[in-house]
């Protein structure tokens, strides 16, 4: 719980600094968003959580087994003086299968399903504009259905969530592979750093 507590403290400081823009993304399991998201330069912080449903302060439980309409998703914390928001469109677009209606990769069911959740006009604008264009690009034949939705509400995961990629580097490293999202990413690598 005292772990928890320092999540919970840290998220409630990034909440109050004005210099810091918030970005939502959901894409599948967290773990597998939160690390490249985190790696950009002018990313304060990235934690994970659950965004979009209306049941209050879910569980892993709760959400991992479809009992709400909560997604599992990010919370980006950046500073946008040093990135700007579509640099983090084209991370996140890199990261996920835009065309799966049905999840991500091994993981099945409406909570692994991508969406971006977006806290202004100009970030809807932005993430409209990029989803058109990926989807116009011809890099898929199939169409880009990811979600740009109002962001409504995001509750922080559990601790053992939060950098799993860190504190579990073999067990994340072997799930990464073994999903495909591996495999998707490096397929599609050359495609985005065209851009």
């Amino acid at each position: 719980m005292e772990n928890l507590d320092h999540t919970a403290k840290l998220y409630d400081s990034l909440q109050k600094r004005e210099d810091l823009a918030v970005a939502t993304f959901a894409g599948g399991c967290f773990w597998c968003i939160e690390a490249p998201l985190e790696a950009l330069d002018g990313v304060e912080a990235v934690v994970a959580g659950y965004a979009g449903g209306d049941e209050l302060n879910p569980t892993y439980e709760q959400v991992s087994s479809g009992e709400t309409d909560h997604r599992e998703a990010v919370q980006v914390f950046y500073d946008p003086s040093q990135i700007n928001y579509s640099t983090l469109l084209d991370t996140y677009w890199l990261q996920v299968d835009p065309t799966d209606k049905g999840g991500q990769f091994a993981d099945r069911g409406g909570h692994y399903t991508t969406a971006i959740y977006y806290h202004s006009p100009e970030q809807k604008k932005a993430a409209e504009k990029s989803k058109k264009t990926l989807d116009e690009s011809g890099r898929y034949t199939e169409p880009v259905v990811t979600e740009v939705l109002p962001f409504k509400n995001f509750y922080l995961a559990e601790e053992y969530h939060q950098d799993y990629y860190r504190k579990n580097v073999l067990h994340y490293e072997n799930y990464k592979r073994g999903s495909g999202r591996a495999k998707h990413i490096a397929e599609n690598e050359k495609f985005f750093s065209k851009k």
